[in-house]
């Protein structure tokens, strides 16, 4: 569904130019969901621009839903669905007539428009809510009425970018679901930008990280995680004194790495701490290391971010 390669942004600055994306190479399948992550001032939003057809690269090339991105932006733009982050209804404005005047810019006609959209109503959770101005809705409701409008010309290839931004947890995960169904249900292919890392994880099929413009990993949540240093087993003294003892157990655990002490926690990374835990247990208690608790926890993709790039998803930019 997506194919670029090299893509590049410059923009023209009064202290010269900046490069935005630096020969950005990526990849979407035919019914993905791909999530593209990226601290603020990474190049996301930028190279998101460019496959939407919103700005023109600089330099590179790529292919979105079957048309080429330079050469046919009409046909790029008439295959997709765009979810911009803002929103894009007027307050003023019935629901509905805001997914039919939508349909009509596609040359749908006005009957097609509306069936169309009471379906898509149906399958989002909208029942009900046709004639209702848009100021009217719920922020999870306007959400989704966004949804449908990048919907109603029924596009292969859908940009949601970040669709979940200021909903409350229970709209959260409500529109999860609602985006998994487009692809199990309608087979279509998703491209989500996101600040939410359990969002990324829950959703995903695959990541795009992306840092100075550039793509610096790309793989199943899962993948990325396992790039991490191993599980963090975290140990908390009963004594502070032994501090030492734990650290001699721990630097004896295969594939560990070098033992942190903080007060009376100790802390190591291997690469499978559940399976670990049970010798190194049996062990400390052989050499009389009492313990007031113990905590073993997988990476998560805040720690990939923090490995991959040396600061949080929601960082400003690098200096």
């Amino acid at each position: 569904m997506i194919q670029a390669r090299k893509l590049s942004r410059t923009f023209k600055t009064r202290t010269g130019p900046v490069q935005a994306v630096r020969g950005v190479d990526l990849d979407v399948e035919k019914g993905e969901i791909v999530g593209f992550l990226g601290p603020n001032g990474a190049g996301k939003t930028t190279t998101l621009r460019m496959l939407t057809t919103l700005i023109e690269p600089t330099a590179g090339e790529a292919t979105v839903a079957g048309h080429d991105l330079r050469h046919d932006p009409v046909g790029v733009r008439r295959n997709i669905g765009y979810v911009a982050q803002g929103g894009v209804t007027l307050d003023i404005a019935r629901a509905g007539e805001e997914c039919v005047d939508q349909a009509r810019l596609y040359g749908i006609k006005p009957a097609t428009a509306v069936a169309r959209g009471r379906e898509l109503f149906g399958q989002l959770d909208l029942d009900g809510l046709w004639d209702r101005n848009c100021n009217s809705l719920s922020g999870g409701q306007r959400r989704r009425l966004d949804i449908v409008i990048g919907l109603m010309h029924t596009p292969a290839l859908v940009f949601l970018d970040e669709p979940t931004t200021g909903l409350d947890p229970q709209s959260r995960a409500n529109l999860w679901e609602h985006i998994l169904r487009l692809r199990n249900d309608q087979g279509s292919t998703i491209f989500l930008t996101t600040h939410y890392l359990d969002e990324a994880d829950y959703l995903c099929d695959r990541l795009l990280v992306i840092d100075n413009g550039t793509i610096v990993s790309a793989g199943t949540p899962e993948e990325l995680k396992s790039q991490v240093s191993g599980d963090a087993v975290t140990l908390t003294l009963a004594d502070h004194g032994r501090a030492q003892d734990a650290v001699s157990v721990l630097s004896g655990l295969e594939g560990a790495d070098t033992p942190t002490v903080d007060g009376d926690q100790v802390q190591v990374h291997v690469p499978k701490g559940g399976a670990a835990l049970p010798g190194l247990l049996r062990e400390l208690d052989g050499k009389g290391v009492d313990l007031a608790a113990v905590e073993v926890r997988r990476p998560t993709l805040d720690d990939v971010f923090l490995s991959l790039t040396g600061r949080s998803l929601r960082d400003e930019p690098a200096a």
